[in-house]
């Protein structure tokens, strides 16, 4: 596996796409620089190289842009829902028509290969469809008390302004996905987007304007020192809600932050996804839907698979053709046609998986394949199987977030179960058997917001997103998704035919 030089797409197409992209922060329609005048670099994993240099928002920033959401509520909220549905309609074409556009800037701020970032831009434009089509479905519901004294009105009301704490790894549909619900809800936002990979969302703003959503709906801060700056807006009481995707970690921090005010949280937290075989599995299904699992995005996915849990009699084949697939995966900068692996986001990250690595070695397992970090520039790592991992080992426990494929053996159902639900994570899980009835049990025994059930991938706007245990609280995506950022009242009315 060798990182190859000749890049695929001209050097002049990607600076002409750099300079269509916003550098400064976004408050209250208006582009500008951050108030202390700083910027921060972002550079392209592959390369290590600058690709811009943009406003690094700071505390002040971020007071202006809560000032902008809260003056921009009121009006907002009483935006008629068909109007807000077609602003997102408006942005899902846009979006579309830009499609190789956004793909490639986002393979090049975050280095997935050009054909997963297209994939990203239908993914993560469908969330603006899905979305313009549920702005007009927030029913409420009118009834007559159970005595018949009274009529009970319930409606449906936008929670507030809500500020939007975005992940680096999908730049445009974690956007989407909660840009999306809160515009249909009525929502005015603040949002925080990755450091590592801000460009997507710079230009997806300036689409949601030319979409015409009116200034002060959609304020966005990118910037260098999170804390400092989104800190005091939680600490704020009129900010009203908080929608965080990341780590488990600093999740827990911000719940501990929003007790202070009460905020309504959404929290999409870490994974430790098992995929479990059994011995009744099509194994080569099973192996293609690993692929899918483990290395879309180059396993920094909350979603990848992370524990590959096989029955022992089925153990060895299947790690023999995985690892005949993963050989054909070519490691190169995204912009190649033969691209099918990018680089891991930065050093930090590659160093972290190559340690992840060493110690389930240390501790006894096999490199089948792989196994170590990609000579040359940029933050790349070799696709790695290993087979022999025993329990208790670190990378049975730890988000991985690589493509690095763990594969632990067992014995029966229940020794599967037990190995599946070994963790403090529960956000999806995958099972591949013939059996339906097992696959139904599976479902049920699993500690799991989401199971793919012979399937390596199973993200879809029309479907809830979101997990249990550590893996969060709250659902995005499906009917569940907009009500995230309502709240209900209700109204108690006199019945209209006393005296």
């Amino acid at each position: 596996m060798t990182v190859t030089a000749q890049p695929a797409v001209s050097a002049d197409r990607e600076s002409q796409l750099l300079a269509s992209v916003p550098t400064g922060l976004l408050i209250n329609g208006e582009w500008r620089d951050a108030a202390s005048g700083k910027t921060f670099d972002v550079e392209d994993p592959a390369t290590g190289k600058v690709l811009l240099s943009i406003a690094d928002a700071g505390a002040e920033d971020g007071a202006a842009a809560l000032d902008a959401a809260v003056a921009a509520q009121e009006s907002w909220a009483k935006v008629p829902p068909r109007e807000r549905g077609e602003i997102l309609r408006r942005a899902f074409e846009l979006v579309t028509e830009r499609a190789e556009d956004f793909a490639l800037l986002m393979t090049m701020e975050m280095g997935k290969p050009l054909a997963e970032a297209r994939g990203e831009v239908t993914y993560g434009a469908e969330f603006l469809r899905w979305f313009s089509e549920e702005a007009v479905r927030a029913f409420g519901r009118y009834s007559v008390s159970p005595d018949g004294k009274s009529r009970l009105l319930v409606t449906k009301k936008p929670v507030g302004p809500c500020l939007l704490i975005t992940p680096w790894n999908f730049p445009l549909a974690m956007a989407t996905r909660k840009i999306a619900p809160a515009v249909a809800a009525g929502c005015t936002m603040v949002l925080k987007s990755a450091n590592l990979t801000p460009l997507t969302s710079q230009l997806f703003a300036a689409v949601m304007q030319e979409a015409g959503l009116p200034a002060g709906v959609l304020n966005v801060i990118p910037t260098s020192t999170a804390g400092a700056t989104t800190g005091p807006l939680i600490k704020d009481a009129r900010l009203r809600k908080l929608s965080f995707t990341g780590s488990t970690e600093v999740g827990r921090r911000l719940l501990s932050d929003a007790s202070e005010t009460v905020l309504r949280t959404s929290m999409e937290l870490g994974g430790n996804a098992p995929f479990v075989v059994f011995e009744d599995a099509d194994l080569d299904a099973a192996v293609a839907g690993a692929m899918l699992a483990k290395l879309r995005n180059m396993g920094e996915a909350c979603t990848a698979a992370n524990r590959f849990i096989v029955h022992e009699s089925v153990a060895t084949e299947f790690a023999e053709k995985f690892a005949a697939k993963m050989k054909e995966m070519t490691t190169a900068r995204g912009t190649e046609p033969e691209s099918k692996v990018g680089p891991l986001i930065d050093a930090k990250s590659r160093d972290k998986v190559h340690e992840l690595v060493s110690d389930a070695v240390a501790s006894g397992a096999k490199a089948v394949l792989g196994g170590a970090p990609v000579d040359g520039p940029g933050y790349f790592y070799q696709p790695t199987i290993l087979a022999g991992v025993t329990e208790g080992t670190r990378i049975l426990s730890e988000e991985i977030f690589g493509p690095v494929a763990p594969i632990i053996t067992f014995s029966s159902e229940d020794d599967a179960v037990r190995l599946a639900n070994n963790t403090e994570y529960g956000l999806v899980a995958y099972v591949f058997t013939k059996d339906l009835n097992r696959g139904i049990r599976m479902g049920e025994r699993l500690e799991t917001g989401m199971l793919g059930l012979n399937a390596g991938v199973i993200s879809n706007a029309a479907a809830p997103f979101g997990g249990v245990k550590q893996s969060g609280l709250g659902r995005e995506g499906g009917l569940e998704g907009i009500e995230e950022y309502l709240y209900t009242q209700y109204i108690g009315i006199a019945d209209p035919y006393a005296g």
